[in-house]
C-alpha cells in the first residue's frame, strides 16, 4: 500500500518542484554550458513561423492582420521572456484588445532534456508567463488558456543546440 501511494505522490512532488531552476544529469551532459549561456542567436531561423493546431473558421478572418510572429523563444532551462522578444508578445495583445472576440492559448514547450514531468513544468511556466505579460497589457485572463507539452510537440527533430533552440518556446494559437 505504501508503494502504490509513493509512486502516485513521487511524479506530483516533481511536478510540484518543477520551479527549481536545476539541471538533471541528461541535461547537464547535454548542454556543455550553463544554464544562461544561451545567446539569442540560439533563437531558430524562423521565429515569425505559426505554431501548429491553426485557427477555427470562425477566427480565420478577424486574424488575418494579426501578428506573423506568435512563437517566444526560450535560453536553456528558463521561463523568463527575453528583451528580444517582449515586442512580439506586446503586438499580439495589442491584437488580442482589438479583437475581443479571439481566444487565445498560450502552449508552453521544452527541449527533450530533462524527464518528463520538468518538462512539463517547466512548458507550464513559460505558457503562463506569457499569458501573464498578455494580461498586463490589457488582455482578459478569460480569453487566455496557458497549457504545457513539455518535450511532446517539438518543431524540431534533430538532437542538437539548433534543434534543442527550436523547441524550447511558447507557442501564441488563436
Amino acid at each position: 500500500m505504501n508503494t502504490r501511494i509513493l509512486s502516485l505522490c513521487v511524479p506530483l512532488a516533481l511536478l510540484l518542484a518543477g520551479g527549481c531552476a536545476t539541471e538533471s544529469k541528461n541535461e547537464a551532459a547535454s548542454s556543455g554550458a550553463p544554464s544562461g549561456a544561451a545567446s539569442s542567436s540560439a533563437s531558430p531561423a524562423t521565429p515569425g513561423a505559426a505554431p501548429s493546431g491553426g485557427m477555427s473558421g470562425s477566427m480565420a478572418g478577424s486574424a488575418a492582420a494579426a501578428p506573423n510572429g506568435r512563437s517566444v523563444y526560450y535560453d536553456f532551462d528558463k521561463s523568463d521572456l527575453r528583451s528580444s522578444d517582449r515586442g512580439l508578445v506586446e503586438a499580439n495583445a495589442q491584437y488580442l484588445v482589438k479583437h475581443s472576440d479571439v481566444k487565445v492559448r498560450v502552449e508552453g514547450n521544452a527541449d527533450e532534456r530533462g524527464s518528463k514531468e520538468y518538462n512539463l513544468a517547466l512548458g507550464q511556466r513559460r505558457a503562463e508567463g506569457v499569458a501573464k505579460a498578455m494580461e498586463l497589457l490589457g488582455v482578459s485572463d478569460k480569453r487566455i488558456e496557458a497549457v504545457s507539452y513539455g518535450e511532446e510537440k517539438p518543431k524540431a527533430k534533430g538532437h542538437d543546440e539548433q534543434a534543442w533552440a527550436q523547441n524550447r518556446r511558447s507557442d501564441i494559437v488563436y
